[in-house]
Protein backbone atom coordinates (compact mmCIF):
# COMPACT_ATOMS: atom_id res chain seq x y z
CA UNK A 1 0.00 0.00 0.00
CA UNK A 2 1.43 3.46 -0.91
CA UNK A 3 0.66 6.67 0.78
CA UNK A 4 -1.48 8.89 -0.59
CA UNK A 5 0.95 11.81 -0.04
CA UNK A 6 4.74 11.67 -0.01
CA UNK A 7 6.38 11.37 3.72
CA UNK A 8 7.62 13.90 5.63
CA UNK A 9 5.73 17.08 4.08
CA UNK A 10 2.41 18.68 5.27
CA UNK A 11 0.05 18.47 3.01
CA UNK A 12 -3.20 20.58 3.17
CA UNK A 13 -6.77 19.93 1.64
CA UNK A 14 -9.65 21.15 2.31
CA UNK A 15 -13.64 20.34 2.84
CA UNK A 16 -15.55 22.16 0.14
CA UNK A 17 -18.32 24.63 1.11
CA UNK A 18 -22.12 24.77 -0.74
CA UNK A 19 -22.16 20.65 -0.51
CA UNK A 20 -22.70 20.53 3.00
CA UNK A 21 -24.15 23.25 5.38
CA UNK A 22 -24.68 22.81 8.99
CA UNK A 23 -24.66 25.53 10.39
CA UNK A 24 -21.40 24.98 12.68
CA UNK A 25 -18.86 26.16 9.59
CA UNK A 26 -21.23 27.26 6.62
CA UNK A 27 -21.21 30.92 5.80
CA UNK A 28 -24.41 32.74 4.78
CA UNK A 29 -23.35 33.45 0.94
CA UNK A 30 -23.17 29.66 0.73
CA UNK A 31 -27.03 29.44 1.14
CA UNK A 32 -27.79 30.89 -2.10
CA UNK A 33 -24.69 29.68 -3.91
CA UNK A 34 -24.88 27.34 -6.91
CA UNK A 35 -22.75 24.76 -8.81
CA UNK A 36 -20.78 27.32 -10.84
CA UNK A 37 -19.78 28.65 -7.56
CA UNK A 38 -18.86 25.02 -6.52
CA UNK A 39 -16.85 24.96 -9.81
CA UNK A 40 -14.77 27.45 -9.20
CA UNK A 41 -13.83 26.90 -5.66
CA UNK A 42 -12.81 23.78 -6.48
CA UNK A 43 -11.06 24.96 -9.37
CA UNK A 44 -9.01 27.30 -7.19
CA UNK A 45 -8.13 24.77 -4.91
CA UNK A 46 -6.75 22.98 -7.67
CA UNK A 47 -4.79 25.33 -8.94
CA UNK A 48 -3.56 26.51 -6.23
CA UNK A 49 -1.87 23.10 -5.16
CA UNK A 50 -4.20 21.68 -2.56
CA UNK A 51 -3.86 17.98 -1.79
CA UNK A 52 -7.59 17.05 -1.68
CA UNK A 53 -10.95 18.50 -1.92
CA UNK A 54 -13.96 16.94 0.42
CA UNK A 55 -17.46 16.50 0.21
CA UNK A 56 -19.64 15.00 3.40
CA UNK A 57 -22.33 12.11 3.08
CA UNK A 58 -26.13 12.62 4.53
CA UNK A 59 -28.84 10.72 2.92
CA UNK A 60 -32.12 12.62 5.00
CA UNK A 61 -31.85 14.98 7.29
CA UNK A 62 -35.09 14.76 10.27
CA UNK A 63 -36.88 18.05 10.94
CA UNK A 64 -35.56 17.83 14.52
CA UNK A 65 -32.11 18.62 13.40
CA UNK A 66 -32.37 20.18 10.03
CA UNK A 67 -32.14 23.46 12.33
CA UNK A 68 -28.17 23.08 13.23
CA UNK A 69 -27.95 20.77 10.47
CA UNK A 70 -29.80 21.87 7.43
CA UNK A 71 -30.90 19.81 4.83
CA UNK A 72 -28.26 20.80 2.40
CA UNK A 73 -25.95 17.63 2.11
CA UNK A 74 -25.02 16.63 -1.65
CA UNK A 75 -24.71 13.39 -2.35
CA UNK A 76 -20.92 12.23 -2.32
CA UNK A 77 -20.60 10.08 -5.55
CA UNK A 78 -22.26 12.46 -7.55
CA UNK A 79 -20.36 15.65 -6.59
CA UNK A 80 -16.96 13.33 -5.84
CA UNK A 81 -17.82 12.53 -10.28
CA UNK A 82 -18.53 16.42 -10.89
CA UNK A 83 -15.41 17.15 -9.46
CA UNK A 84 -12.94 14.95 -11.27
CA UNK A 85 -14.59 16.20 -14.69
CA UNK A 86 -13.52 19.86 -14.07
CA UNK A 87 -10.10 19.07 -11.58
CA UNK A 88 -7.22 18.11 -12.80
CA UNK A 89 -4.45 17.35 -10.12
CA UNK A 90 -6.56 17.17 -6.78
CA UNK A 91 -7.01 13.83 -5.07
CA UNK A 92 -11.02 13.41 -4.22
CA UNK A 93 -12.09 12.66 -0.76
CA UNK A 94 -14.78 11.44 0.62
CA UNK A 95 -15.28 13.40 4.30
CA UNK A 96 -17.29 11.07 5.41
CA UNK A 97 -19.02 8.05 3.36
CA UNK A 98 -21.20 6.64 5.52
CA UNK A 99 -20.98 3.06 3.96
CA UNK A 100 -23.63 1.31 6.57
CA UNK A 101 -26.49 3.13 4.45
CA UNK A 102 -25.82 1.26 1.52
CA UNK A 103 -24.93 -2.11 0.25
CA UNK A 104 -20.79 -2.67 -0.28
CA UNK A 105 -21.55 -4.15 -4.10
CA UNK A 106 -23.16 -0.46 -4.50
CA UNK A 107 -20.65 1.53 -2.56
CA UNK A 108 -18.08 -0.28 -5.28
CA UNK A 109 -19.55 0.19 -8.14
CA UNK A 110 -20.48 3.75 -7.30
CA UNK A 111 -16.73 4.59 -5.63
CA UNK A 112 -14.64 2.31 -8.74
CA UNK A 113 -16.25 4.18 -10.92
CA UNK A 114 -15.19 7.77 -9.34
CA UNK A 115 -11.79 6.39 -9.20
CA UNK A 116 -11.71 4.92 -12.91
CA UNK A 117 -13.17 8.23 -14.25
CA UNK A 118 -10.48 10.88 -12.26
CA UNK A 119 -7.58 8.24 -13.26
CA UNK A 120 -7.37 6.78 -9.48
CA UNK A 121 -7.77 10.49 -7.30
CA UNK A 122 -9.80 8.94 -5.10
CA UNK A 123 -9.54 8.82 -1.38
CA UNK A 124 -12.72 6.78 0.20
CA UNK A 125 -12.68 9.04 3.78
CA UNK A 126 -15.90 6.74 5.96
CA UNK A 127 -17.27 6.73 9.19
CA UNK A 128 -20.63 5.13 11.35
CA UNK A 129 -22.52 8.28 11.11
CA UNK A 130 -24.83 9.81 13.73
CA UNK A 131 -28.17 10.26 12.75
CA UNK A 132 -31.21 7.46 14.27
CA UNK A 133 -34.04 8.36 11.56
CA UNK A 134 -31.15 7.77 8.28
CA UNK A 135 -30.70 4.22 9.19
CA UNK A 136 -34.12 3.41 10.41
CA UNK A 137 -35.81 4.89 7.19
CA UNK A 138 -33.30 3.00 5.39
CA UNK A 139 -33.27 -0.48 6.84
CA UNK A 140 -30.42 -0.54 8.88
CA UNK A 141 -29.61 -1.33 12.54
CA UNK A 142 -28.45 1.79 13.86
CA UNK A 143 -27.10 0.40 17.40
CA UNK A 144 -24.85 -2.10 15.66
CA UNK A 145 -23.42 0.64 13.01
CA UNK A 146 -20.27 0.25 14.13
CA UNK A 147 -20.06 -3.53 13.49
CA UNK A 148 -22.12 -2.87 10.52
CA UNK A 149 -19.19 -0.76 9.16
CA UNK A 150 -16.67 -2.49 10.02
CA UNK A 151 -17.64 -5.77 8.02
CA UNK A 152 -18.82 -3.08 4.81
CA UNK A 153 -15.32 -2.17 5.25
CA UNK A 154 -13.80 -5.91 4.54
CA UNK A 155 -16.55 -6.57 2.18
CA UNK A 156 -15.35 -3.50 0.13
CA UNK A 157 -11.75 -3.72 0.51
CA UNK A 158 -12.01 -7.32 -1.41
CA UNK A 159 -14.82 -5.57 -3.97
CA UNK A 160 -12.85 -2.75 -4.79
CA UNK A 161 -9.55 -5.19 -5.75
CA UNK A 162 -8.33 -5.77 -8.35
CA UNK A 163 -10.91 -8.78 -9.47
CA UNK A 164 -13.70 -8.75 -12.08
CA UNK A 165 -15.28 -11.14 -9.77
CA UNK A 166 -14.72 -10.18 -6.13
CA UNK A 167 -15.54 -12.91 -3.59
CA UNK A 168 -16.26 -11.88 0.06
CA UNK A 169 -18.30 -14.24 2.49
CA UNK A 170 -19.41 -12.51 5.90
CA UNK A 171 -22.11 -12.74 8.58
CA UNK A 172 -24.26 -9.72 7.04
CA UNK A 173 -22.86 -9.62 3.61
CA UNK A 174 -21.47 -12.37 0.96
CA UNK A 175 -20.67 -12.56 -2.66
CA UNK A 176 -19.10 -14.18 -5.61
CA UNK A 177 -19.39 -14.79 -9.29
CA UNK A 178 -20.75 -11.12 -9.82
CA UNK A 179 -18.48 -8.93 -12.17
CA UNK A 180 -18.26 -4.98 -11.61
CA UNK A 181 -16.09 -3.75 -13.93
CA UNK A 182 -14.88 -0.90 -14.39
CA UNK A 183 -12.24 -1.77 -11.80
CA UNK A 184 -10.41 1.54 -10.18
CA UNK A 185 -7.83 2.64 -11.64
CA UNK A 186 -5.63 2.70 -8.30
CA UNK A 187 -4.63 -1.36 -7.55
CA UNK A 188 -5.53 -0.23 -4.00
CA UNK A 189 -7.84 2.74 -2.89
CA UNK A 190 -6.70 4.55 -0.05
CA UNK A 191 -9.29 4.13 2.86
CA UNK A 192 -9.15 6.90 5.72
CA UNK A 193 -11.73 6.21 8.75
CA UNK A 194 -13.32 9.33 10.64
CA UNK A 195 -14.37 9.66 14.14
CA UNK A 196 -12.66 10.43 17.47
CA UNK A 197 -14.42 8.06 19.57
CA UNK A 198 -12.31 4.96 21.04
CA UNK A 199 -14.86 2.78 18.53
CA UNK A 200 -13.51 5.18 15.65
CA UNK A 201 -9.61 5.20 16.50
CA UNK A 202 -9.67 1.48 16.93
CA UNK A 203 -11.33 1.09 13.54
CA UNK A 204 -8.86 3.49 11.84
CA UNK A 205 -5.71 1.78 13.33
CA UNK A 206 -6.77 -1.95 12.36
CA UNK A 207 -8.82 -1.12 9.35
CA UNK A 208 -7.59 2.24 7.64
CA UNK A 209 -4.73 3.64 5.61
CA UNK A 210 -5.18 6.95 7.53
CA UNK A 211 -7.15 8.63 9.91
CA UNK A 212 -9.60 11.87 10.06
CA UNK A 213 -10.17 13.39 13.61
CA UNK A 214 -13.43 14.88 14.28
CA UNK A 215 -12.82 18.46 15.47
CA UNK A 216 -10.05 17.14 18.04
CA UNK A 217 -7.93 20.67 19.60
CA UNK A 218 -4.44 20.51 18.91
CA UNK A 219 -4.25 19.03 22.25
CA UNK A 220 -5.50 15.96 22.12
CA UNK A 221 -4.01 15.07 19.11
CA UNK A 222 -0.86 13.56 20.51
CA UNK A 223 -2.51 10.87 22.39
CA UNK A 224 -5.24 9.95 19.57
CA UNK A 225 -1.74 9.05 17.48
CA UNK A 226 -0.06 7.49 20.03
CA UNK A 227 -3.32 5.78 20.69
CA UNK A 228 -3.34 4.49 16.88
CA UNK A 229 0.25 3.72 16.76
CA UNK A 230 -0.21 1.30 20.08
CA UNK A 231 -3.60 -0.41 18.15
CA UNK A 232 -1.51 -1.11 14.91
CA UNK A 233 1.44 -2.65 16.47
CA UNK A 234 -0.78 -4.46 18.77
CA UNK A 235 -2.98 -6.02 15.70
CA UNK A 236 0.49 -6.63 13.77
CA UNK A 237 -0.98 -4.13 11.36
CA UNK A 238 2.18 -2.82 9.07
CA UNK A 239 2.22 -0.06 6.48
CA UNK A 240 2.19 3.45 5.58
CA UNK A 241 -0.62 5.39 7.50
CA UNK A 242 -1.56 8.79 7.40
CA UNK A 243 -3.27 11.19 10.31
CA UNK A 244 -4.92 13.87 9.57
CA UNK A 245 -6.45 16.72 11.69
CA UNK A 246 -8.65 20.09 11.05
CA UNK A 247 -7.55 22.96 11.37
CA UNK A 248 -8.84 26.34 12.91
CA UNK A 249 -10.51 28.90 10.66
CA UNK A 250 -7.98 30.91 8.50
CA UNK A 251 -7.85 34.65 7.01
CA UNK A 252 -4.67 34.86 5.27
CA UNK A 253 -4.06 38.59 5.90
CA UNK A 254 -5.87 40.91 7.76
CA UNK A 255 -9.72 40.66 7.22
CA UNK A 256 -10.89 44.08 8.08
CA UNK A 257 -14.45 42.42 9.40
CA UNK A 258 -14.90 40.40 12.23
CA UNK A 259 -14.14 36.64 11.56
CA UNK A 260 -14.06 35.56 15.04
CA UNK A 261 -12.01 35.06 18.17
CA UNK A 262 -11.17 31.88 17.03
CA UNK A 263 -10.08 32.67 13.77
CA UNK A 264 -6.05 32.28 12.53
CA UNK A 265 -5.62 35.64 10.86
CA UNK A 266 -2.26 37.30 9.80
CA UNK A 267 0.46 37.13 7.41
CA UNK A 268 1.79 33.73 5.74
CA UNK A 269 4.63 33.77 8.03
CA UNK A 270 2.83 33.66 10.92
CA UNK A 271 0.03 31.43 9.79
CA UNK A 272 2.94 29.04 8.85
CA UNK A 273 4.86 28.74 11.74
CA UNK A 274 0.85 28.23 13.76
CA UNK A 275 0.49 25.17 11.30
CA UNK A 276 3.61 24.03 11.00
CA UNK A 277 3.45 22.59 15.03
CA UNK A 278 0.61 19.89 13.40
CA UNK A 279 3.54 18.56 11.61
CA UNK A 280 5.55 18.74 14.79
CA UNK A 281 2.55 16.74 16.78
CA UNK A 282 2.94 14.24 13.61
CA UNK A 283 0.74 15.32 11.15
CA UNK A 284 0.76 14.38 8.08
CA UNK A 285 -2.01 16.42 6.38
CA UNK A 286 -4.24 19.15 7.72
CA UNK A 287 -7.79 19.69 6.56
CA UNK A 288 -8.02 23.92 6.16
CA UNK A 289 -10.86 26.42 6.60
CA UNK A 290 -11.15 30.05 5.40
CA UNK A 291 -13.93 32.06 6.52
CA UNK A 292 -15.27 34.46 3.77
CA UNK A 293 -18.02 36.68 2.86
CA UNK A 294 -18.84 35.80 -0.91
CA UNK A 295 -17.53 33.25 -3.40
CA UNK A 296 -14.68 35.53 -4.87
CA UNK A 297 -13.30 36.26 -0.95
CA UNK A 298 -13.34 32.49 -0.52
CA UNK A 299 -11.09 32.13 -4.01
CA UNK A 300 -8.79 34.56 -2.94
CA UNK A 301 -8.46 33.31 0.11
CA UNK A 302 -7.47 30.17 -1.28
CA UNK A 303 -5.01 31.64 -4.11
CA UNK A 304 -3.35 33.89 -1.30
CA UNK A 305 -2.76 30.39 0.78
CA UNK A 306 -1.50 28.11 -2.16
CA UNK A 307 0.96 31.05 -2.84
CA UNK A 308 2.04 32.28 0.26
CA UNK A 309 1.69 29.68 3.45
CA UNK A 310 1.38 26.44 1.11
CA UNK A 311 5.23 26.76 0.45
CA UNK A 312 6.44 27.70 4.06
CA UNK A 313 4.60 24.77 5.77
CA UNK A 314 7.83 22.16 5.24
CA UNK A 315 10.54 24.74 5.52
Amino acid sequence: MARVFAEGRLVYGMQLPIQSQSTIYAEPWEASATAADLAEVARAADRAGFGYLATCDHVAIPRRLAGPMSTIWYDPVATLSFLAGITEHVRLLSHVAILGLRHPLISAKQYATVDHLSGGRLVLGVGAGHVQEEFEVLGVDFARRGAVLDETLDALRAALGPEEYPEFEGELFSFKDLGQLPRPAQTRIPVWVGGSSPAAVRRAAVRGDGWLPQGDPRDKLPAQIARIKELRAAAGVGGPFEFGAITEALYVGEPGWDTGRRTLTGKAEALADSLRAYKALGVDQIQVRFRSRDRAELTDQITAFGAEVGPLLND
